[in-house]
């Protein structure tokens, strides 16, 4: 059984976030033109499952971040690099004539130190402009733990811009002791 014309258009329309927010999530190209497509292999393969209720681009994402997950930990089993494919890759990325070709590298480099589970809700909050409750959708996390990932990956990409080393962790408050 094949999905309703209508469905496919939703998924045409929604295909540019898809592969923005895939982009900013994998820091490759390449890579993230793979998760677009299992993300939309998966759509189709699922297109029975989705809530016309449910925003497609949501329901997009939230299907993009568990692919992801899915090939991190897939990766973590076993990674070979290829020296001459990371030179070329980098020779590519230099080769690029867009704006302040600096300060993207800078920004990539930075969201690159965030720790995943910052990055992510970060980037579709300011990036893809979604709301803390759409978020928290995508990502299946308490709204609460969204907004505290956000303002806590805002300084912490505030810090990393900003030249400081933030590897090191901020001294641990001392416990109070109660007087009785």
């Amino acid at each position: 059984m094949q999905a309703p014309d209508c469905f496919r258009q939703q998924l045409l329309t929604a295909v540019p976030r898809l592969r923005r927010y895939a982009r900013s999530l994998t820091l490759e190209t390449s890579a993230a033109d793979d998760l677009v497509q299992t993300a939309l292999e998966r759509a189709l393969t699922h297109w029975h499952q989705f809530d016309q209720r449910r925003d497609m681009l949501l329901w997009l994402l939230s299907i993009a971040h568990n692919a992801f997950l899915d090939q991190r930990r897939r990766d973590s089993r076993m990674s070979f690099v290829d020296p001459a494919q990371a030179d070329a890759q980098q020779d590519l990325v230099r080769s690029d004539p867009g704006a302040d070709v600096g300060l993207r590298i800078d920004l990539m480099a930075a969201l690159a130190r965030l720790p995943l589970d910052q990055r992510e809700p970060l980037l579709l909050v300011s990036v893809e402009q979604f709301s803390y409750a759409e978020c928290a959708e995508a990502l299946g996390i308490p709204i609460g733990t969204v907004m505290s990932r956000v303002s806590r990956g805002r300084v912490a990409l505030r810090a990393l811009l900003d030249g400081q080393d933030t590897s090191a962790r901020p001294e641990p408050l001392r416990t109070l002791r109660r007087v009785v």
